[in-house]
């Protein structure tokens, strides 16, 4: 089979990797700095595997920012492009998806495309009736940024918008790729793909607001949030995953999947969706609060990451603790290796550390990391079990 990847980010350049393992890819993106990376073996993201891949001899893959030479080679268009939110529309800003569906038609009115971006619930049927074709298939990721090619390798299911004989043609090419056995391989209709994408990050996004709670409860009272925690998750009903306390749910997918969800909720009687997305910000109201109440004179973010090992930074939590601080009058300075810039957002970027550990009256950091440990007496966390 031949594959055409168009957007090489997290979720695009995963799925051209992995298929490139026993199929033909071709793998665009408009940035022509990201092309000539990838043609050198360099990845333009922090991922082990990722890396890895990029290194061996053996994957058939070729990267190009020649549009119509992606779209004549593969016999499956996959879209893999960026898909933000739109704060003032409620609505996925979908365009990129649709650009790349317009200008691929124009060349090649047979084209089948497969959309890798998040989409709002009803959006493909939506855009099959506007571009009049049956050509378009939706198949939800479910990645985590820094694993992205790990969790395509070893993924948690398999989904496919379509119940047809291609669609399981497909699903087939997806598992034959990952190295997990027994992959669960679910065909659903269209719009119940979508939903399960946005339901699926919401819950995840439920569950992160919902040990913050229980941690902003313990440290109010004064209580141990670890020992609460280890003990409500003994129940294998909760279990003892995804439970570290944060900042709030960040990155790129929560936070607009959650808003997204909430606005296909409009005329649906619902209390908790709503309720998800406004405790992210009461999160980050009562973290920032607890650093003022410190009365700094500067304050130092550590890492504007989400996560340890990561470098995407996009919409992480870390930010909103940095506005509400800094909305008070105090300084803030930045210490973030990955970020080759004099300022971020009005905020001095501190290149050296020792000089940004002497500087910082009180040190934020989303996940403590070893390096912080001669100033731990100086670092605010809320990070219990050192893990993602």
């Amino acid at each position: 089979m031949k594959f055409s990847v168009f957007g090489l980010g997290y979720v695009g350049l995963a799925n051209a990797l992995l298929l490139s393992q026993n199929d033909q890819v071709k793998a665009f993106d408009i940035l022509t700095e990201k092309i000539q990376k990838l043609q050198q073996n360099i990845s333009p993201i922090d991922d082990e595997e990722i890396h890895n891949f990029l290194e061996r001899d053996d994957l058939s893959i070729d990267f190009t920012n020649d549009f119509e030479e992606a779209v004549k080679f593969g016999d499956y268009l996959i879209i893999a492009t960026p898909t933000d939110y739109d704060e003032i529309k409620n609505y996925f800003n979908t365009s990129t998806v649709e650009d790349v569906i317009e200008r691929a038609l124009i060349i090649r009115p047979d084209a089948v495309f497969i959309i890798k971006s998040t989409i709002p619930v009803g959006y493909t049927q939506e855009i099959k009736n506007r571009f009049k074709t049956e050509n378009i298939i939706f198949s939800p990721e479910f990645l985590r940024e820094g694993k992205a090619l790990y969790d395509n390798l070893y993924p948690s299911r398999i989904i496919i918008g379509e119940i047809s004989k291609r669609a399981k043609e497909i699903a087939d090419i997806f598992e034959k790729n990952a190295l997990k056995e027994n992959i669960s391989v679910l065909l659903t209709h269209s719009t119940e793909a979508e939903a399960i994408k946005l339901f699926s990050n919401t819950y995840l996004a439920l569950r992160v607001a919902y040990f913050n709670e229980l941690d902003t409860y313990a440290e109010s009272r004064g209580l141990d949030s670890r020992q609460i925690i280890e003990g409500v998750g003994l129940d294998p009903r909760i279990g003892s995953h995804y439970n570290n306390p944060s900042f709030g749910y960040g990155g790129y997918c929560l936070p607009k999947d959650t808003k997204q969800l909430r606005a296909n909720y409009e005329d649906v009687p619902s209390n908790i969706i709503g309720a998800i997305v406004e405790a992210n910000t009461t999160r980050k109201d009562f973290i920032a609060d607890q650093i003022i109440a410190k009365k700094p004179k500067v304050v130092g973010i550590y890492r504007l990451t989400m996560k340890a090992n990561s470098d995407n930074f996009r919409y992480s939590s870390i930010q909103g603790i940095m506005k509400r601080i800094k909305a008070k009058g105090i300084e803030v300075v930045v210490y973030e290796p990955t970020l080759d810039a004099a300022e971020f957002y009005h905020s001095r970027v501190i290149k050296d550390f020792d000089e940004f550990k002497d500087l910082s009256d009180v040190i934020v950091t989303n996940r403590f990391e070893e390096i912080l440990k001669d100033v731990e007496n100086k670092v605010y966390t809320r990070d219990i079990f050192g893990d993602n």
